[in-house]
């Protein structure tokens, strides 16, 4: 069974209320998901996890940073140097369908969502939907959407 139909059987019973949607430009919800670097992917990650624990019904909507938040290194002089924190959705995350493009500043971006379902204390799940734009049909646009979460 996969991700979403185990969280569809799983939630029946709230089927009929409106569901919450919480979104947020970060999330940290995992440690092997680095998708936040601080504070605010902290407090998200805890909304959702509550939402879980209680039964909430509530989705999570984030975007998907490739290079996640970077990693920190001091040198023997205690200089900063930074270096990305690259991760593999496709090793944690299940793929949804169908795509989707959107116009952005008069430039066609192609979507997709993975999946990553916060449980809660009781099994029930509340889906956190991360939106990438690093897909094939990229190559094809101008431009580019963040891959990290940080840049200077």
């Amino acid at each position: 069974m996969n991700m979403m139909s185990d969280y569809i059987s799983k939630n029946q019973k709230h089927k009929a209320q409106p569901v919450i949607a919480y979104f947020s430009m970060e999330v940290g919800i995992d440690p092997s998901l680095p998708t936040y670097s601080g504070g605010l992917g902290v407090l998200a990650g805890d909304t959702l996890r509550a939402a879980a624990d209680l039964g909430v019904p509530m989705i999570g909507m984030t975007l998907l940073y490739r290079k996640g938040y970077f990693r920190q290194h001091l040198d023997s002089n205690g200089n900063q140097s930074e270096s990305p924190s690259e991760w593999s959705p496709e090793k944690i995350l299940e793929p949804m369908e169908p795509r989707v493009s959107v116009t952005i500043e008069g430039r066609q971006v192609h979507i997709r969502a993975w999946c990553y379902l916060v449980r809660g204390a009781s099994g029930y799940a509340v889906p956190v939907y991360f939106l990438d734009t690093a897909l094939p049909e990229k190559v094809h646009q101008t431009g580019r959407l963040p891959t990290s979460v940080w840049r200077r």
